[in-house]
């Protein structure tokens, strides 16, 4: 077997005398999508937030293709450089254009050439269909579009990790679809992806695997099938129920 993308074991976090995560064990492999399902404060965000060293963990372990990067040593910066986030307010830089919202990193970081970094922006840009507003600033766009190049963003530095936290949550309903069908296409393409999502049809229809937070541990976890279809825990058919309801 070959080493897991991403291995969290027995993560711990409290914000003051707040638990959030009581205990989280998870493995990515490579290529494999997991959705992360639970009610608001159940410590979706939290989690992707220490597997990007965004939050420091309190216990436990992250380990990046077999690299404890929760070790207080690691350099964060080559770490996030290897993953790519998005979350659900975009955070593009409205002082930039789309292009160089997208190219940053790859020109910052990576420290590519500008010329090879735009070839590989615009191609991004083109895929997704904004080439047209490469040169255009942030707030030329429609929500469903800036969350699109932050995707591209994040995908521009060919990360081995991506995390999406909510990334359709401030999103009109009418530009849900167009940001959910570029995930589908990441997916196609073997992206390795935890995103955080409220979206349940989307989780069964695209996610690998589904894990349901409830109170800052994991209450049950498999294949969509087994969770959305024959959940075995009590909380989890609750959780659901909300969905399926009237």
């Amino acid at each position: 077997m070959s080493e897991p993308v991403l291995r969290l074991e027995n993560i711990h976090k409290s914000f003051g005398s707040r638990s959030v995560l009581r205990g989280i064990d998870l493995t990515v492999d490579a290529h494999e999508v997991v959705a992360l399902i639970g009610a608001s404060g159940s410590g979706k965000s939290t989690l992707l937030r220490t597997i990007n060293l965004l939050e420091q963990v309190d216990d436990g372990q992250v380990w990046l293709r077999g690299v404890d990067i929760s070790d207080p040593r690691t350099d964060v910066d080559s770490v996030r450089a290897r993953i790519g986030v998005v979350f659900q307010h975009f955070n593009l830089f409205p002082h930039l254009s789309v292009l160089d919202n997208v190219t940053l990193a790859s020109r910052r970081v990576l420290r590519q050439r500008r010329d090879a970094a735009e070839a590989r922006g615009l191609e991004l840009l083109e895929r997704i269909g904004l080439a047209e507003h490469a040169r255009s600033f942030p707030d030329r766009l429609s929500g469903g579009q800036q969350q699109r190049a932050a995707i591209a963003r994040a995908i521009a530095t060919g990360p081995e990790l991506l995390l999406l936290d909510e990334i359709t949550s401030a999103l009109d309903p009418e530009l849900v679809t167009e940001v959910l069908d570029l995930v589908r296409e990441l997916k196609t393409d073997g992206t390795t992806i935890v995103m955080a999502t409220h979206e349940m049809a989307f989780a069964r229809d695209v996610a690998d695997r589904v894990v349901f937070l409830d109170g800052g541990v994991v209450a049950e976890e498999g294949s969509p099938a087994q969770v959305f279809g024959a959940p075995r825990e009590e909380r989890t058919r609750a959780f659901l129920s909300r969905f399926t309801a009237g």
